[in-house]
């Protein structure tokens, strides 16, 4: 089992893909890292050496990118800056509606939760 950063990487999953699981890392981040350490493209997790997961934590803490916890409190702090200003997209994140201009009398469900429904009025 491999941790870096506090996330454990799947063990059977190529190393570019394994890395992705940690927040703030996506696939050409991956790959860009995975040469930088000097490891194959092709090592699954499970068959990386201990030198070489070694070489993955050096890179990871010399990079200049936010990962998991720095990157999860950037982000909230942004949105509470929003709501604090009160400013509209502030207003729609505290009301679970979507933020970025889509549109909400159909569709928007995974943001708005499940259908409420409501009962018919009676003549």
């Amino acid at each position: 089992m491999v941790r870096l950063i506090g996330v454990d990487l799947p063990r059977n999953k190529r190393i570019a893909y394994a890395l992705t699981y940690i927040h703030g890392i996506g696939i050409n981040t991956a790959k860009s890292i995975v040469s930088l350490a000097n490891i194959n493209a092709d090592t699954r997790t499970n068959d990386l050496t201990t030198e070489q997961t070694v070489e993955l934590r050096k890179v990871l803490e010399n990079s200049n990118l936010q990962l998991e916890g720095d990157l999860r409190r950037f982000n909230g702090l942004n949105i509470k800056r929003l709501n604090e200003i009160n400013c509209y997209r502030g207003q729609r994140h505290r009301n679970s509606l979507p933020v970025r201009g889509q549109r909400t009398r159909t569709n928007a469900r995974s943001r708005r939760g499940a259908k409420k429904t409501v009962t018919g009025k009676k003549k």
